[in-house]
């Protein structure tokens, strides 16, 4: 059986929720540290972390505003500020090196932070984010529209299990019931009856819907600046990051490779687990050497370097 562990931190004032998978020294390896989307949480991660033992030491953690962690009075959900939590955690944790994860907005902070110090990662595995895909792709406009349109609760878990099927009609249904138990809490005797978010719905859909200017990340130079083994991973079927910004991202950085995994959409670690969870372990647990690698995309299950083939539905990468 797996080992977990749970635990907070005290990063800028506010309690960070930490979970851990697998033994603090596995193998001598490095950790894997991963972050979750905009209204994610650390446990969407359980099975991709489970797929990485015994050889890995995981980390996830609640961001700012989400889960077990500390909303934040001042609503400071922006990208500087997440790249400061994980450095702080890092630190506390004593990770000098590690391997990154990151999906969506986790994604976008893995980008910055592995730009920002080089040094501290040695490889980045992204999914499902890039230049371009937080401003102009179909699904950035989806995610502000769900934003705008998130009910404040539930008066049953029927109903909120019938809104997650809604919402995400491609996710399995394990997965959608997973989400719920780590996104809703029961309402307090003060808020009524029924189930409420576990998430600060009103901040970050502020931050998000109404950006400052001076704290949304033009993600392009983070790219170009990336000095480690990037892997980006689309859905593709995904409306947020598109073929072709993954493929400028390759262009732009020679340690750079994309690749699709078919029949799935932006989480593609609920819609094709067996697929993802078979690319994150080639990836991160790879020890060759680090070599800089051909731009390009890779169909999952082709060797790295190789054209992108089309994939129908079903494919296995």
């Amino acid at each position: 059986m797996t080992r977990r562990t749970e635990h907070t931190l005290q990063v800028d004032s506010l309690s960070i929720a930490v979970t851990e998978w697998g033994e603090p020294n596995a193998l001598d390896a490095p950790a894997v540290v991963m972050l979750h989307g905009i209204r994610g949480y650390a446990e969407t991660f359980v099975h991709v972390a489970q797929a990485l033992q015994p050889q890995r030491r995981v980390i996830a953690f609640d961001q700012r505003g989400r889960g077990r962690s500390d909303w934040d009075p001042q609503r400071r959900y922006v990208t500087a500020t997440y790249v400061a939590d994980l450095l702080a955690v890092a630190d506390q944790l004593g990770l000098a090196r590690f391997d990154l994860l990151g999906h969506s907005m986790g994604g976008i902070n893995a980008i910055v932070f592995a730009s920002t110090y080089p040094a501290r990662v040695r490889r980045l595995l992204i999914e499902d984010a890039g230049p371009g895909a937080f401003e102009h792709s179909p699904g950035a406009g989806r995610i502000k529209r769900e934003l705008e349109q998130t009910p404040a609760g539930f008066e049953s878990w029927e109903a909120a299990s019938a809104y997650m099927r809604a919402l995400r009609p491609s996710v399995p249904e394990a997965a959608r019931q997973q989400r719920l138990q780590e996104m809703l809490r029961p309402r307090r005797a003060s808020e009524g009856t029924g189930f409420t978010w576990r998430y600060d719905l009103a901040g970050i859909a502020a931050v998000r819907l109404n950006p400052d200017p001076a704290h949304v990340v033009d993600l392009a130079p983070h790219v170009r600046a990336l000095a480690c083994p990037t892997l980006v991973v689309r859905g593709g079927r995904s409306d947020y990051l598109q073929p072709d910004m993954a493929q400028a991202m390759a262009e732009a950085n020679p340690r750079l490779r994309w690749m699709e995994i078919a029949d799935a959409g932006h989480y593609v670690h609920d819609d094709q687990p067996e697929a993802f969870h078979r690319v994150a372990r080639e990836f991160l647990l790879e020890e060759a050497a680090e070599a800089n690698t051909p731009s390009g995309s890779t169909e999952a299950g082709a060797a790295p370097g190789a054209g992108r083939a089309a994939a129908g539905p079903g494919a296995a990468l």
